[in-house]
């Protein structure tokens, strides 16, 4: 749950300093974070998707952003790769001429990724999946975070390995 606290910070962080979308001619800039590190992309017109909440962007960006890339057994990074349904291919994969989009938050939604946007900013954040959040309850280790305290010096859990913290979190939700 904590982690999850300090990815929402980090959203609310991120979508603070990150540029507003911007227009592009017909598409849209949008910003990526996804393993903690944001890439600025350009999201399709929609003639190429339709009308669409979802996040669509090129294969090329799709690599860079995420390090994922389409091959005919599915979509793969280093050695995981996830089969695409063949009756669903459409809501995954689109093409306008030369350019061949990919839906990343219906992707995300079929390997249980978690994900959140703010539309206003033009700003997405995609969470670790699932297996990379047990690995944490399987070690009864914390995932590591840095926060600021008060007088806004940071700190990381990473500091305090070996002492008792005591961590104190809220939420309006």
């Amino acid at each position: 749950m904590l982690k999850h606290l300090c990815r929402a910070a980090m959203i609310t962080i991120c979508a603070v300093a990150a540029p507003a979308a911007v227009q592009t001619g017909a598409r849209n800039a949008r910003v990526i974070i996804y393993d903690d590190l944001a890439t600025e992309v350009i999201t399709p017109s929609t003639e190429a998707v339709g009308p669409s909440s979802d996040l669509w962007l090129t294969t090329s960006d799709l690599t860079r952003a995420t390090r994922f890339v389409i091959k005919p057994q599915g979509v793969c990074r280093d050695q995981l790769c996830f089969p695409l349904p063949k009756a669903r291919k459409a809501a995954f994969i689109a093409r306008e001429g030369s350019n061949t989009w990919f839906n990343l938050s219906e992707f995300a939604k079929l390997i249980k990724q978690p994900f959140a946007s703010d539309p206003k900013n033009g700003v997405w954040y995609f969470g670790a999946r699932t297996e990379e959040q047990n690995g944490y309850l399987a070690s009864l280790e914390a995932p590591d975070f840095t926060l600021p305290d008060l007088k806004g010096k940071l700190h990381s859990l990473s500091e305090f390995r070996g002492k008792k913290v005591l961590l104190v979190t809220w939420a309006s939700w």
